[in-house]
């Protein structure tokens, strides 16, 4: 049986979360006192395989009782139930804006400042937080793409080998390092498109750029070297139970150099037993901020 723990900061998409989870076949519960955990898994044990796939949604909603949830966790480990952790995190800008778009209060500040109950509720999260399997920032997530990413870490993987999730992500570092990474990787060292007039309105996603960036022999040769790394690294994280691994590439807006190597990587890897995604976070973010200044 998948038993998965769903959690993390309010207004982060833990709602959306569950919606996913159900439509893959989970038997979904939302805001369950934690102190009921161990008494709900027994009896999903004793379903006679009818229920093999539960999520259950627990939160500071629970009040007192999120207190509960870390005694629950040790007696479900005493009791060699398996159980998986995911968190739903985004920065506090984006929070804060979605609380404001929803004209929702923060449950731990129902009557003062938003970012009060997001700084509170961080910290009370954050042990919770630490023990986590699958970590989702939804910062810059629309629904669609929260879909994605909970289909790729809980889907039936056709096949694959379900045992690790690897993400391959590109992004640019002027708008930060996402901050679920576990790999990240500068390749800012590479002659930069964005310098060359007629390559300058292209992505990483287009011949023009890909040629370009792959004529250099210090792009050829890091791309051989991180494939290299990956496939050391890989069975080793599996051998530890890790069971997500994203890794992150880096140029200065994520919008060529990244984009490139990260499709490379990606083209590779996909043809491999592994669950294999890719996203570009900021591929299109100089574009949206020049349109927002017009």
């Amino acid at each position: 049986m998948r038993f998965v723990i769903v959690t993390g900061l309010s207004g982060a998409g833990k709602t959306e979360a569950t919606r996913s989870l159900e439509d893959l076949g989970y038997f979904c519960v939302d805001n369950l006192p934690p102190k009921l955990i161990s008494k709900f898994a027994e009896a999903c044990t004793q379903s006679q395989g009818k229920i093999n796939k539960v999520a259950l949604v627990i939160d500071i909603r629970g009040g007192i009782f999120f207190d509960d949830l870390f005694e629950s966790l040790e007696y479900l480990k005493k009791e060699n139930f398996k159980y998986e952790i995911l968190f739903l995190d985004a920065s506090d800008e984006m929070l804060v804006k979605r609380f404001k778009e929803s004209r929702r209060s923060h449950p731990l500040s129902p009557d003062g400042r938003v970012l009060t109950g997001i700084n509170e509720e961080r910290m009370r999260l954050r042990e919770i937080k630490d023990r986590a399997d699958n970590i989702i920032d939804t910062s810059k997530y629309a629904i669609r793409d929260l879909r994605e990413k909970i289909n790729l870490l809980y889907g039936d993987g056709k096949g694959r080998d379900r045992s690790l999730t690897l993400t391959i992500l590109s992004f640019g570092f002027k708008y930060g390092i996402p901050t679920d990474s576990d790999l990240v990787f500068d390749v800012r060292f590479i002659p930069n498109p964005f310098y060359i007039p007629e390559l300058k309105p292209y992505s990483g996603l287009d011949e023009q750029v890909k040629n370009y960036v792959f004529e250099q022999k210090e792009a050829q040769e890091f791309v051989i070297k991180l494939k290299d790394m990956l496939y050391f690294l890989i069975p080793n994280y599996i051998k530890e139970g890790k069971r997500q691994l994203i890794v992150s590439i880096g140029c200065t807006g994520g919008r060529h150099r990244s984009v490139a190597i990260a499709n490379e990587i990606y083209e590779e890897l996909k043809a491999s037993d592994y669950t294999v995604g890719i996203e570009h976070r900021d591929i299109n973010e100089d574009i949206n901020r020049g349109a927002k200044k017009l």
